[in-house]
């Protein structure tokens, strides 16, 4: 940013910069009104308005040869000036600290978000029309200067925030929409990695315009930051992440690692996005929602043991008690995602015990929190992820068999909410575990029976407070897990089920009984 007038000697008022006039009249008009904009008395109404007005009336006024001339010369030429004019505007029109940003400040600012956009309109109209013209052909120069600031401007206010106004929304969209057209890119993400392979992008600009907003004491000076470097990483994809790594990481961390539960979000899914993305060779692997995602241990990662360190930053973020948090599934499934990587130097060599693993520690941890927890938030949140971990683990699920079975009966025991996403879940956990872990599973057999047949009963007799097809789903996932007993315990369940049969009177529960009878004796069942 320009320095403020009170600071600079007269000697240097005609230039932009100190030392360093300005090529033509024109940049020396720029720099005055640059340096009104930046002094302290721009924080007047009536000088804020007079210099954007006398701004806007340069632009309108300049030809476009007069707008782009003296690049490369040994003057600084009009393209460096109108960067530094974006830069100016970008950082007039931001928002204040987020301690300082209430009301009347947030208004403010979307007032003046509003005149600049209508400024930056004009000037990357005279781009495009030089773009137009034959007459001039350095406008690329100047757009190359133009375009970081602008972005940023453009993302910043076209984000739902609290500094923003329908107006000053509806501006930044409207700039961010001409700079794509000046710039000939399709998309955001064409115009941050380019249109095609030869094509270098603008990422690099953009982070580097960023960095000095994105340090450890500077972050949270301008709360637009975060917001404007989250959206654009999302932006960016395979495989032109990779090469960014080492400016994306640090700031994803430093976010993620902050008291305020919406940075510690946001900032998890900065890491989790490039994890994703940050890749160098493909598998499948399932998903928490039951999709295929393809991903697969990415060597960048690796490197400078990069994969450790994010692990246990993800790893401690599972100690806060706070269900939002933990609710958007964010660390989980950035933790899940990322356990490929960690695990992939680990082989089983044979002979001795399989060493445990990450995916190990993150899922005694989980249980530990599950056993005493009483917040139905969280409970949904714990037992929404169960099932992911069991399909990771597999077979060696059995090192937290004891605990699974007290979490599965616990949690079988709890009414959950009209949509019973709690139980649900645990159901489809115990399944899976059955399936994974068989042969542990017939010594289990009375404790998981009993949970089974109480959870059945609880649900039948239920009068009202759970809908008819919430209550067919419970008890036909807790059929499908008693059937599921039954062929783990070599066909005792059914042995235990006659005499509870013959004296029980509810039709529903009579109905998941010969269920479980008829199809562990091989006969099809019609429900009737």
């Amino acid at each position: 940013m320009e320095q403020d007038s009170s600071r600079e000697s007269p000697s240097q008022e005609r230039s932009s910069l100190p030392g360093e006039p300005p090529s033509s009249a024109l940049g020396q008009s720029f720099s005055q009104v640059l340096r009104r904009l930046t002094s302290q008395e721009s924080r007047r109404g009536k000088t804020r308005s007079a210099a954007l007005q006398d701004l806007g009336a340069l632009i309108e006024a300049a030809e476009c040869d007069q707008l782009f001339e003296g690049s490369g010369t040994s003057l600084r030429g009009m393209p460096e000036i109108l960067g530094q004019v974006a830069k100016v505007l970008e950082k007039y029109a931001a928002p204040p600290k987020e301690q300082e940003g209430r009301g009347h400040a947030n208004a403010e600012v979307a007032e003046k978000a509003a005149a600049v956009g209508l400024l930056i309109l004009k000037l990357l109209g005279k781009v495009e029309a030089a773009k137009n013209s034959l007459l001039c052909p350095t406008w690329k120069i100047g757009l190359r200067h133009l375009a970081g600031p602008i972005y940023i401007f453009a993302v910043t206010h076209s984000l739902e925030q609290p500094w923003t106004s329908p107006r000053s929304h509806e501006v930044a969209g409207e700039v961010l929409s001409l700079l794509l057209r000046v710039t000939q890119c399709s998309s955001v993400a064409g115009f941050l990695h380019g249109e095609n392979e030869d094509e270098k992008g603008r990422f690099t600009v953009i982070m580097e315009l960023l960095k000095p907003d994105l340090n450890k004491e500077s972050w949270k000076k301008n709360p637009a930051t975060k917001h404007v470097f989250s959206w654009t990483l999302q932006q960016v994809t395979r495989p032109w992440l990779n090469q960014h790594l080492e400016r994306i990481l640090p700031p994803s961390l430093l976010i993620s690692d902050d008291y305020q539960t919406e940075n510690k979000i946001l900032g998890v899914h900065c890491v989790h996005h490039i994890v994703l993305n940050v890749v160098s060779s493909l598998c499948t692997l399932s998903s928490v929602d039951g999709t295929d995602r393809v991903i697969m241990p990415a060597a960048d990662l690796l490197q400078y043991n990069r994969a450790q360190v994010l692990y246990h930053a993800l790893f401690n973020h599972l100690y806060t008690p706070e269900y939002n948090l933990i609710q958007v599934m964010a660390v989980l499934l950035c933790l899940l995602d990322l356990f490929p990587i960690l695990e992939k130097g680990l082989h089983w060599k044979g002979g001795a015990a399989r060493p445990t693993t990450q995916c190990d520690e993150v899922l005694q941890l989980i249980l530990t929190h599950m056993e005493p927890e009483h917040r139905l938030l969280l409970r949904r949140t714990y037992a929404r992820n169960l099932p992911a971990f069991v399909k990771r683990l597999g077979i060696l699920t059995v090192r937290h068999l004891k605990r699974l079975e007290r979490v599965i009966v616990g949690y079988l025991e709890v009414y959950d909410g009209p949509e019973e996403e709690a139980r649900l879940k645990i159901l489809e956990t115990l399944r899976l575990l059955m399936q994974y872990a068989w042969p542990r599973v017939s010594c289990r057999l009375v404790v998981l029976l009993k949970a089974l047949l109480k959870l059945i009963c609880d649900v039948a007799r239920d009068p009202n407070l759970t809908p008819e097809p919430v209550k067919n789903t419970l008890l036909e996932e807790a059929t499908d897990c008693l059937i599921l007993l039954d062929h783990c315990s070599q066909g005792q369940v059914k042995g235990l089920l006659v005499k509870t049969l013959q004296s029980c009177e509810d039709s529903k529960v009579v109905n998941c009984i010969r269920k479980v009878r008829q199809v562990s004796e091989g006969a099809s069942y019609d429900g009737t």
